[in-house]
C-alpha cells in the first residue's frame, strides 16, 4: 500500500512538460520521435515483461481502445458539425425568405459558418450562381463528416427544384430535422455519462484485482506470465474485457 502511495504522488508532482517547451530557447528546435518507433517500443517492452500472452492481449486492448476514442472524437465533430450547418441553414432561410437568391443566401451564410458545413453551403450556392445541378453537386461533395446531413440537404434541393415547394419551407424543414437529431444526441450522450462511467470502473477491477492479489502474495502475475495457462486466461481475459468496452461503447453512443 505504501508503494501505491508513493506512486500517487509521484505523479501528482510530476512536472509539467508545457511550460518547460516555453522556456526553450528559440534556436533550438524540439526532437520528435517517429510513431512507429514508439511502437516497436511498446511491442518489445510488452513482450520481454508479458510474453506472448501479454503482446497479444494488449495489442487487443489498444486497438479496442484507439477505436473506442476514434469513435467518440468521430461522433462529437459529427454533433459539432451538425449544428453548424443547421445554424447555416437557418441563416439561408432567413436570407430567402427576404427575398435574396439562393446562391447569395447560401454564400452569406457561409461566411458566418465554420467548416465543414462552410464548404457545404459554398458548395450549393457556387453551383446554383451558376445555374447548375445543387443536387448532383452536394451527393458528389463526398463530406466525410457530414455524409447523411448533405445527403439529406441534397434531398431537399431536388423536391423543391423538381416539385416547385419553396426553398426555404424545405430548407427549414431540413434544419428542423438535423436540429432534433443534435439535440437527440446531445442528451443520450449526456444521460449515459453514468453508465459509461461505471463501464469504465467495472473494466479497471480485473487489474486491481491482480494488483491486489499481488499485494497478499498471491502472485498472480507469475501465474498469468509464466505459465501457458496464465498466458492463455490473459489473452481470454483480454478478449472479454474488449469485447464489453466495445459493446459499452455501442449502446451509451448514438450519431446525430
Amino acid at each position: 500500500m505504501l508503494s501505491l502511495l508513493l506512486v500517487a504522488a509521484a505523479l501528482l508532482v510530476w512536472p509539467q512538460l508545457k511550460p518547460l517547451r516555453r522556456l526553450r530557447p528559440a534556436g533550438k528546435g524540439e526532437i520528435v520521435v517517429p510513431q512507429w518507433l514508439w511502437l516497436i517500443a511498446a511491442v518489445t517492452v510488452t513482450y520481454l515483461a508479458a510474453g506472448v500472452g501479454g503482446l497479444i492481449a494488449g495489442s487487443v486492448l489498444a486497438v479496442v481502445i484507439y477505436r473506442i476514442i476514434k469513435q467518440g472524437r468521430r461522433n462529437r465533430a459529427l454533433r459539432t458539425a451538425t449544428e453548424a450547418l443547421s445554424n447555416g441553414l437557418g441563416g439561408v432561410v432567413d436570407e430567402l425568405r427576404a427575398g435574396a437568391h439562393a446562391a447569395t443566401a447560401a454564400e452569406g451564410a457561409a461566411q458566418d459558418t465554420p467548416a465543414p458545413a462552410a464548404e457545404v453551403l459554398k458548395a450549393a450556392a457556387a453551383t446554383a450562381r451558376l445555374g447548375g445541378d445543387v443536387e448532383r453537386t452536394l451527393r458528389d461533395l463526398r463530406q466525410p463528416v457530414l455524409g447523411t446531413a448533405v445527403d439529406q440537404l441534397a434531398k431537399a434541393w431536388h423536391v423543391s427544384a423538381k416539385h416547385g415547394v419553396a426553398l426555404a419551407d424545405v430548407l427549414d424543414a431540413t434544419r428542423l430535422d438535423l436540429d432534433q437529431r443534435a439535440a437527440f444526441a446531445r442528451q443520450v450522450h449526456a444521460r449515459m455519462a453514468g453508465p459509461r462511467a461505471s463501464a469504465a470502473v467495472l473494466a479497471g477491477l480485473p487489474v486491481f484485482g491482480v494488483l491486489l492479489g499481488e499485494l497478499s502474495g498471491a502472485r498472480p502475475l507469475h501465474i498469468l506470465i509464466s505459465t501457458t495457462a496464465g498466458q492463455f486466461l490473459l489473452v481470454l481475459g483480454a478478449l472479454f474485457l474488449a469485447a464489453g468496452l466495445w459493446w459499452t461503447k455501442r449502446i451509451t453512443e448514438v450519431e446525430p
